[in-house]
């Protein structure tokens, strides 16, 4: 029996010790590739109209980057079931109105969303009016962003979701729950890694 344990050790040993040695190469490799999984998860595209729109309407870059990625991954063809276009998938109603309020007299159509420039202006000046509105409070300004300014407007009445009347406390919708849960975090993960 003493020479079976013996040799259960002695198996047992290398084993332990090459797990311990690639547990540690894991680990070792995963910090020098971190900052390279970060930037690969959260991606600064379309940089040249991002910095600038974001500069136009006095936006920190890092919250048109947040919208983009949740919105539409980077992706200046994408279309939602709800009818949005584009990189910050804007809908038709939002496309007019927008364009009533900084391009009145341009020729551009709702098909013009799908350039990645027209996109990002239209949206950057959304995201805008959406933080002016709501006092520069992100997460409120992503619901309105989501869900429409008439309902966050409509639940800024009621104490059960605003404490202030100025900005959300609580959502009552899952999807807009969720929406403001991911720009906010993107926003933060975005600071993190390019401040």
């Amino acid at each position: 029996m003493p020479k079976a344990k013996k040799r259960k050790r002695s198996i047992l040993a290398p084993i332990l010790a090459l797990l311990l040695v690639l547990a540690l190469a894991g680990t070792l490799l995963f910090s020098a590739f971190r900052d390279k999984i970060e930037h690969w998860e959260y991606p600064q595209r379309f940089t040249e109209y991002v910095e600038y729109y974001a500069g136009k309407y006095g936006i920190d870059p890092m919250i048109l980057y947040a919208f983009i990625r949740t919105e539409s991954n980077f992706d200046p063809n994408a279309d939602s079931d709800a009818g949005a276009r584009g990189l910050m998938q804007i809908t038709e109603v939002t496309f007019d109105w927008i364009k009533m309020k900084i391009a009145p007299t341009e020729s551009l159509t709702f098909d013009d969303l799908y350039d990645p420039e027209t996109n990002i202006r239209f949206g950057s000046y959304f995201v805008s009016y959406c933080l002016d509105r709501y006092s520069g409070h992100l997460a409120t300004a992503a619901a309105a962003y989501h869900s429409g300014v008439g309902t966050v407007d409509g639940l800024l009445g009621q104490e059960a979701y605003s404490t202030d009347g100025v900005t959300l406390d609580h959502y009552p919708y899952p999807q807009m729950r969720l929406y403001v849960k991911k720009i906010t975090e993107s926003y933060q993960h975005y600071s993190e890694i390019y401040k």
